[in-house]
């Protein structure tokens, strides 16, 4: 099935703009539903005289009566002309007699979608009428707020222009009070009497100016004065963003939207929900998120303090060997600083190790301390890996390319060195090829006792789950020459976004 945009310039909705406003009215049509308690489904005139399903949605506060998908079906002729109707004269259309022939009678209405006086499309709100209801405070002001919204859908003053987070949004169910024009609260549901309570509230609800009642609970004024005035905001007719408002107690998440249908009494419809534990567990995420940012700041310093020691302590070795012993401990240690430098300034645990590696290359010196012509040539991606998988990786390439230089290119003779990072399925293929001299007759990588090669063997088999090779590369000349060492690595080439 095509996207809704897709399905969507199918039909009559072909501007952006338009295309744009449906999809905007699809993303808050729960809220409409839920008032309705009725299906909602969206649908477009094709070029063939048919009309054609494109959206639908089902009530959270009654049962379906659309049990089938119809996204995608088709209907005209008899069927289609309440359709036709609505989309030629721009007013809503109710059905003169209920629908009997399905499993489930239905009272089908069918209201314009209008955009800058444009019909772009109609909306169907079909009611099952199998389900009897008292007719309750709560049902009727659900149903009258309903009738002004699709009153504004017809008159194309909703959705707002603004996207919402339909995720966060607050539910009819979580809690809705009415407004009056003045901004006094006509109707509170029983959930949203609850809801502010919790955050402190002890008097009357109804009859009481929410804006100030609202402001007065927040135990932070800056934030209860935005609230207030976004509640005030949507009374004037416009549509503010949600917003937080938190007591001692609780903390409410309040959106407000304007009621303003033609020829109806105007006001505003507030929703609250009740956000208490999602925000204090943001709240701890948020903490532990810095709390981890700032150990790797810290294991940071710490492996620069290190690296910096043992350099000074270099310098003053008289033995070459113990001084190229504690250089090339600097070089490890400074290779795992820069990794958890990387994870100090991300918020997430993982590692972009083309980055890391950008940066740690040129800390081996170009290699100029055993090989000042051998250049290092990087192909291919290592993405984004997590973090337990980044250190060992970076450590272990850098001992790779450090091996080659000083074995492949005896006294300083040319010569280049390519890291190749390739995906395999699920798998990432790391190698490291050198035009050196190549292998040494009867070398066996895993009896070699060489400190580089058996930090490399330890990190890839035993923390990365991987595998090791060494041979000559493919492209090695007849008499031999150059040296392919390939790190498989499984399930580490999952692409991460």
């Amino acid at each position: 099935m095509n996207s809704l945009s897709e399905r969507l310039t199918q039909g009559s909705a072909s501007a952006p703009a338009q295309v744009d406003h449906a999809r905007r009215l699809v993303a808050d049509w729960q809220l409409l539903a839920d008032l309705s308690f009725a299906d909602l489904t969206l649908w477009v005139p094709l070029r063939t005289g048919a009309w054609w399903c494109v959206a639908q949605v089902r009530p959270l506060t009654a049962p379906t009566s659309q049990p089938d998908d119809l996204v995608g079906s088709e209907v005209e002729g008899a069927d289609a002309a309440p359709f036709v109707v609505a989309h030629r004269e721009g007013r809503p259309v109710t059905e003169g007699e209920p629908d009997w022939s399905g499993s489930t009678p239905r009272r089908r209405e069918v209201v314009p979608v209008r955009h800058d006086d444009v019909v772009v499309a109609v909306l169907a709100r079909d009611t099952n009428l199998a389900v009897t209801r008292s007719p309750s405070t709560l049902e009727l002001t659900y149903l009258d707020i309903a009738a002004d919204l699709c009153l504004m859908v017809s008159a194309g003053t909703f959705p707002p222009r603004k996207p919402l987070d339909g995720e966060l949004s607050p539910r009819v169910g979580d809690g809705l009070v009415r407004l009056d024009a003045a901004g006094r609260a006509v109707y509170a549901s029983p959930n949203a009497l609850s809801a502010y309570r919790r955050l402190g509230v002890t008097g009357d609800v109804v009859g009481a100016d929410l804006a100030r009642l609202t402001r007065d609970a927040a135990v932070d004024r800056v934030a209860g004065e935005a609230v207030a005035a976004g509640i005030r905001a949507a009374v004037t007719g416009r549509f503010p963003d949600p917003m937080d408002v938190e007591s001692v107690a609780a903390t409410l998440l309040v959106r407000a939207l304007p009621l303003q249908a033609p020829g109806a009494e105007e006001g505003a419809l507030v929703l609250v929900r009740d956000v208490t534990d999602l925000r204090r567990r943001d709240r701890a995420l948020l903490t532990k998120d810095a709390t981890i940012r700032e150990i790797h700041h810290r294991v940071k310093n710490n492996l620069q303090t290190v690296a910096a020691l043992l350099r000074l302590q270099a310098r003053r070795m008289t033995e070459p060997a113990a001084r190229e012993a504690l250089e090339e401990s600097v070089r490890r240690v400074s290779s795992i600083a820069v990794v958890h430098e990387t994870l100090a300034g991300s918020r997430e645990d993982v590692v972009d190790v083309d980055d890391v590696l950008d940066r740690v290359l040129p800390m081996l010196g170009d290699l100029t301390s055993v090989g000042p012509a051998a250049r290092t040539r990087r192909a291919g991606r290592f993405g984004e890996l997590p973090a337990e998988v980044a250190t060992p990786l970076v450590l272990a390439v850098t001992e790779l390319l450090h091996n080659a230089a000083e074995h492949a290119f005896p006294d300083g003779s040319p010569g280049c060195i390519d890291l190749v990072a390739a995906r395999d399925g699920d798998d990432l293929v790391v190698r490291v090829v050198d035009d050196g001299r190549g292998l040494p007759a009867g070398f066996d990588p895993s009896a070699s006792e060489g400190l580089g090669l058996q930090i490399v063997r330890t990190l890839v088999t035993s923390e990365l789950g991987g595998s090791l090779a060494m041979s000559s590369p493919p492209s090695a000349p007849a008499d031999g020459g150059g040296t392919e060492v390939v790190l498989t690595l499984p399930g580490a080439g999952r692409v991460r976004r």
